[in-house]
């Protein structure tokens, strides 16, 4: 086995050069710099060189491993060893100026997410975590909350906006949460939701139709800081499965069997 944590803290390095790039480029970015890929699906220059400039780092640190990338600027490859990238989650927050994105890197070997790093561009900070060696933000050990009650809780989820086959669902778990919490967000970027779940800021989060670069490092972090993840079935495909639920320990089986109760076709 590879040394994680040296890997791991490497990564912590390399997404802050390119959480520099980010900040620099947002107040220059036109609106001509901006294409659709797919309904409510926008990328910028910004997204495709922080990428390019991810990959080329990695390659780096694993020669062999592979990648899977959301702007495609290399080859999808998946072996023993892969990263999972998102080089800015968040692109309409970004583009429209709201200081709320990241750069997310998840690690899978053998089919298993082992080092995760989300790094928050504004506010720099760092998410970051390895198989066995705990969770951090910004080298301070990070743990997910210890609520136990709904009642206490603050949840989040991100609105559909490309995929509405599960609305229903969705507008049914949004009704019970609004009267059994204390609230819910949605901040527009999966990976700053997730990587809230880790460091205690919000107890659940929940979405359908995410992909595999949206999730895969945060499913790392929370686990190591010691919260609950699965897909809506409670089962373990929630990498590439695109439903994911995450919570801290205490809640996470009421929470699942209300996901039952919305989501499941009866």
């Amino acid at each position: 086995m590879k040394d994680l944590e040296t890997i791991t803290k490497s990564v912590v390095t390399l997404v802050h050069q390119v959480g520099q790039f980010q900040l620099e480029q947002q107040n220059l970015l036109k609106n001509s710099d901006i294409a659709e890929k797919s309904h409510n699906q926008l990328v910028s220059y910004v997204d495709q060189e922080s990428e390019r400039c991810l990959t080329a780092g990695l390659k780096q640190l694993i020669p062999e491993a592979g990648f899977i990338t959301e702007e495609k600027t290399t080859a999808d490859s998946m072996g023993d060893w892969f990263w999972i990238i998102d080089p800015l989650d968040g692109t309409t927050n970004y583009i429209h100026h709201l200081p709320i994105f990241s750069i997310s890197i998840g690690l899978v070997h053998h089919h298993e997410v082992v080092s995760g790093v989300i790094f928050d561009p504004s506010r720099n900070e760092c998410f970051y975590a390895s198989k066995g060696n705990g969770a951090y933000l910004n080298e301070k050990k990070i743990n997910v909350s210890d609520k136990n009650d709904l009642k206490d809780t603050l949840v989040a989820t991100g609105f559909p906006y490309y995929d509405f086959s599960k609305t229903e669902g969705y507008l049914a778990m949004f009704r019970k949460l609004m009267c059994s919490t204390r609230g819910i967000r949605r901040l527009g970027s999966a990976a700053i939701d997730l990587a809230y779940i880790a460091c205690g800021r919000f107890d659940a989060f929940w979405e359908y139709g995410l992909q595999a670069w949206d999730v895969a490092a945060a499913s790392c972090i929370i686990r190591e800081a010691g919260g609950k993840v699965c897909d809506f079935s409670g089962g373990e495909n929630f990498v590439f499965g695109k439903t994911i639920v995450a919570t801290n320990a205490t809640i996470f089986k009421p929470f699942l069997r209300m996901i039952d109760q919305c989501f499941t076709e009866k």
